[in-house]
């Protein structure tokens, strides 16, 4: 071996080796390898990426022998992994901005939705109906987490995500995005709904006076052993990591703080909320100290939260108005006080207060006035302007285009004002020789770009700039203004501005740009395009944002137009006019229609009848939330115009699918089941699957009550519902001969999918429409082999008993969209008893005894004027009442159970009796007796109290005895009479 090898082989061995990864399965082998792992000081793989892996191969689908694949199955072997991860988390402290940081919504939404089941928080429960006071700590402070994450996420989702430049193509990693993406935009729907639900909880958690804990890894393992073997220490007040109550509240408020503060941006008022929680923030900060451990707040976001909050809220108390300068110069644009505002200015180039970016933006906001018409702001920008230019100087920045824009034409006011400024900016005893150097070039410059000599002398015989300049400076500044002095007298023409209209061209082009963007004036962004266009012939302005967003059906024939303005104003005059509509501002969106449709009806019967559509929409969506919100019936013009689309046979006419959704939607909540049933054209039943729902809703809601031969339309309409309801397994075998599943979806053999059968579902209204297909949906989830608790529903006997194939049948979606169909039917009346019983038997099958005992009283009350009249029989059913009994039972509120056993027809002294016995209830036992009238019952009662030695019970119930059997003997009294 060569001496030059040698070296060589002893430089490798003698280099230490990277330790191996430390894989996921390993700490499944040994149990104490995770908390070892994670005390070292750099672990690899990191706990994040620990986290991802434990659920990822939790989360992993199974294939069985037929080579379907199935959810993943709950063993041991999957629990052991979620409770690896989530021993993780609380090694992190269940830190949400480490959390947040590393874990994807999808990853996070997983994890603390396993943390809440761990935490005993029964699964489907909605946690605004969760007293937090009676729950354990630990329980409590699951719900707290989850809670404050989903606004948390919420509030990170509006902001805007710069877009990750993507690497090569790769077809796996491409659709692993987007179904990651679509999953998170799935969560992020959910969360977004249940916002106003997350908000209450967090508000009842601040009014909890008593510290949290959140579980460690020690409660964790404790919760993981036999029940035995726990001996109650994690539901013990001291077990798990304590977060005080100050610590809590404090995160909880900056939380509550930044979702107001998001919905502010809609809805002023809410600033006023944003604004209490943020300054209770920073209290209980400077109460705990910002070194907690547990509360983590950037206090300079806060700052920030608290300065925009001052400045956006108007405050009765004049003195914490002027408590910045942010809220003084807000105070002052809107008041007009602009001498003020430019005073301030000068006031700040001082001490430096104000972001160079927030001082930009007032003179920005003064400039758009200007440009408006309001001339008399000129001087004021001009002013601000040149503090601004002062600023920046100071600070070593180039100067802006503004100023030099607005200093073309200088003159005596406004060099004197410019030496004010400079003179008031510098605190000439303690400035930096720098400052000064910087100051001194700054009117150097000045004079050197001046053609009056008279001002070139204003400036050189101030004091500030004697006092910056040395002689010699002076001397050679004055020799160089006499060696062009020559030149510019002897110049004919001034010589043209570098800053004159050739540079600031693309300015006047990004300024229109902008005006585009923001205006919905048909005229003026006609008249802006035409500026445009005149300007460049190569832009496509319809590209300029965005936000403009034109259904792909329509944008096909849009760009088509040849000629190339025409193109941009048909395109952004519908894309504005959509925009309008989807956010309720009509009246915008009907002018912005109107133009449009004046204008393609010039050139393309096409397009006209696009636009003839989309007013037709509009003037749905206009009447739906103006009119017909109080009931009044839609005008027989916009009727009859319904019916003309319904019926419209024009070929190669780009269409819209919403278009036919709304307008059978808006026949069936006006009750036009009498067109949709005899009326409307065959052809049209047969090519649109939306007609043909709504024709099978308005013919079995015509029908109804009707004897049975009647029900042949009520099977068809349950037919198409079974087969939208239906799914189809598909596998395809890979080239390794291994078999895969590519996707367990919805089959196409229905008319139309789930998801699109819900959502035109919810723009129904018509109480016998929604009742009808509710009864449908319920028939079907009743339908399933497994099923323990019916579900009960009105007009449910007319649909068919039996499906020929149940496999065929995706169950757990017709579960899900029966809870959706009911939530949405209670927003449209949430006085209709038979749909709160509904709710009340969905929360009865799901285990969920206290809310369903809740929407069974609430049902009762709406139809008994809250208990004064009778209950209908055919409300309280025996069924309902023992379903009653039951909740009551599990509930552990036994005396209530005996108080319901009275309202069965045939009494159930069986079942009162052995209520009666149990002696821990928990609610209010013999204060219930008053209620109990049943003289069987109440002899049982006392007696049951004298074989317990209970005088005092006894009393009371030997007291309601004999009122009883007083009343009794009187009524058959006067029967007897009778």
């Amino acid at each position: 071996m060569s001496a030059e090898a040698a070296d060589r082989e002893a430089a490798t061995s003698s280099r230490p080796c990277t330790p191996p990864q430390t894989s996921w399965f390993e700490f499944l082998l040994e149990e104490a390898l995770l908390e070892t792992h994670l005390k070292k000081p750099c672990p690899d793989p990191p706990p994040v990426q620990l986290i991802v892996q434990f659920l990822e191969q939790a989360s992993k689908p199974s294939v069985n022998e037929q080579n379907q694949v199935q959810p993943p199955p709950d063993n041991k072997r999957n629990r052991i992994l979620k409770l690896l991860a989530l021993k993780v988390a609380a090694h992190l402290k269940w830190d949400l901005d480490v959390l947040e940081k590393s874990l994807s919504v999808p990853v996070l939404n997983m994890l603390l939705n396993e943390l809440l089941c761990i935490s005993k928080v029964p699964p489907g429960t909605k946690h605004v109906d969760v007293d937090l006071s009676s729950l354990p700590p630990t329980t409590a402070m699951a719900i707290l987490l989850y809670n404050r994450w989903a606004i948390r996420t919420i509030v990170q989702s509006s902001f805007p995500v710069k877009q990750v430049k993507p690497g090569p193509p790769q077809l796996s990693v491409m659709n692993q995005i987007q179904q990651e993406k679509e999953l998170t935009e799935n969560i992020l729907k959910v969360l977004k709904e249940q916002a106003a639900d997350s908000i209450l909880v967090l508000e009842a958690a601040l009014k909890l006076n008593r510290d949290l804990y959140v579980h460690t890894i020690r409660t964790l393992d404790l919760l993981a052993m036999e029940p035995g073997m726990v001996n109650g220490e994690t539901e013990s007040s001291t077990a798990g990591l304590k977060i005080s109550t100050e610590e809590m509240q404090c995160q909880v408020c900056y939380d509550l703080g930044a979702v107001y503060f998001q919905q502010g941006s809609t809805n002023a008022s809410v600033y006023e909320n944003a604004k209490e929680k943020f300054f209770r923030t920073k209290e209980l900060i400077s109460k705990i100290g910002s070194s907690s451990l547990h509360c983590t707040i950037d206090e300079k976001r806060l700052a920030g939260y608290c300065q925009a909050c001052g400045v956006l809220t108007s405050s009765s108390n004049s003195t914490s108005q002027q408590s910045t300068p942010y809220s003084q110069i807000h105070c002052c644009m809107r008041c007009g006080n602009y001498q003020e505002l430019v005073k301030i200015f000068l006031e700040d180039n001082l001490t430096l207060s104000l972001p160079v970016q927030f001082r930009q933006s007032v003179l920005r906001e003064l400039l758009q006035k200007t440009q408006q018409g309001n001339d008399a702001l000129d001087e004021i920008c001009f002013r601000i302007c040149t503090c601004n230019t002062v600023c920046d100087v100071m600070q070593g920045r180039a100067i802006g285009i503004q100023f030099n824009q607005l200093f073309l034409k200088p003159n005596k006011e406004k060099i004197d004002f410019l030496l004010e400024v400079c003179s008031r900016s510098i605190n000439l005893e303690h400035a930096s020789e720098s400052l000064k150097r910087k100051m001194a070039a700054f009117l150097k410059n000045m004079c050197l770009s001046l053609e009056d000599l008279q001002l070139v002398f204003m400036i050189s015989s101030h004091e500030l700039f004697i006092t910056l300049l040395k002689d010699d400076e002076r001397k050679l500044l004055i020799d160089q203004m006499r060696k062009r002095s020559p030149r510019i007298n002897l110049c004919t023409k001034p010589v043209t501005s570098f800053y004159d209209i050739p540079a600031s061209a693309s300015v006047n082009i990004g300024q229109l740009e902008h005006q585009l963007i923001l205006s919905v004036d048909p005229w003026r962004i006609r008249q802006i395009l035409i500026e445009l266009h005149g300007m460049t012939s190569e832009r496509q302005f319809w590209t300029i944002s965005s936000k403009w967003e034109v259904p792909n059906v329509y944008g096909s024939v849009i760009l088509g137009i040849k000629d190339n303005l025409t193109r941009d104003l048909v395109y952004v005059l519908m894309a504005k006019g959509l925009h309008c509509s989807a956010i309720k501002d009509f009246v915008h969106a009907k002018q912005l229609f109107a133009a449009c449709l004046e204008l393609v009806t010039e050139f393309s019967p096409k397009l006209r009848q696009v636009m003839l559509n989309e007013m037709l929409l509009l003037d749905i969506y206009t009447h739906e939330a103006g009119a017909g919100v109080s009931g009044e019936r839609p005008p027989s013009d916009l009727i009859s115009r319904v019916r003309g689309y319904l019926e419209m046979r024009v070929p190669d006419i780009p269409l819209r699918q919403v278009v036919a959704e709304e307008c059978v939607a808006f026949m069936l909540n006006w009750r036009e089941n009498e067109y949709l049933t005899m009326q409307v054209p065959l052809l049209l039943v047969q090519t649109n699957p939306y007609v043909k729902l709504g024709q099978l809703l308005a013919a079995t809601c015509k029908e109804l009550p009707g004897p049975k031969e009647s029900r042949r339309t009520a099977k068809d309409l349950w037919e198409v519902v079974v087969q939208i309801c239906s799914v189809s397994n598909q596998h395809k075998r890979g080239n390794d001969g291994r078999v895969s599943l590519i996707k367990h979806r919805e089959s196409t053999l229905g008319i139309m999918y789930r998801n699109e059968l819900l959502s035109f579902i919810k723009k129904l209204r018509e109480p016998l429409v929604l009742t009808t297909i509710l009864s449908l949906f319920v028939k079907l989830h009743n339908v399933r082999e497994d099923i323990v608790n019916d579900i009960a529903a009105e007009h449910i006997s007319i649909w068919p008993s039996t499906i020929p194939n149940l496999q065929s049948v995706d169950f757990e979606a017709v579960a899900v969209t029966v809870k959706e169909l009911v939530s949405y039917a209670l927003t449209i009346n949430s006085n209709n008893h038979f749909w709160l019983i509904i709710q009340a038997d969905i929360y009865f099958a799901t285990n969920q005894y206290s809310a369903a005992l809740h929407y069974y009283l609430q049902a009762g009350a709406v139809c008994s004027d809250f208990f004064n009249k009778m209950v209908p029989p055919d409300v309280y059913t025996d069924q309902v009442i023992k379903r009653m009994i039951k909740c009551c039972s599990l509930l552990n509120c036994h005396t209530q159970v005996a108080i319901l056993c009275q309202f069965l027809r045939e009494i159930d002294y069986k079942t009162a009796f052995k209520a009666l016995q149990e002696q821990n209830s928990h609610d209010a036992m013999d204060s219930y007796y008053d209620y109990i009238w049943d003289v069987t019952i109440l002899e049982y009662l006392t007696y049951l109290h004298h074989k317990r030695g209970e005088t005092d019970k006894r009393q009371i119930a030997n007291l309601q005895l004999q009122i009883s059997v007083l009343f009794w003997g009187l009524a058959s009294s006067q029967l007897t009479a009778i």
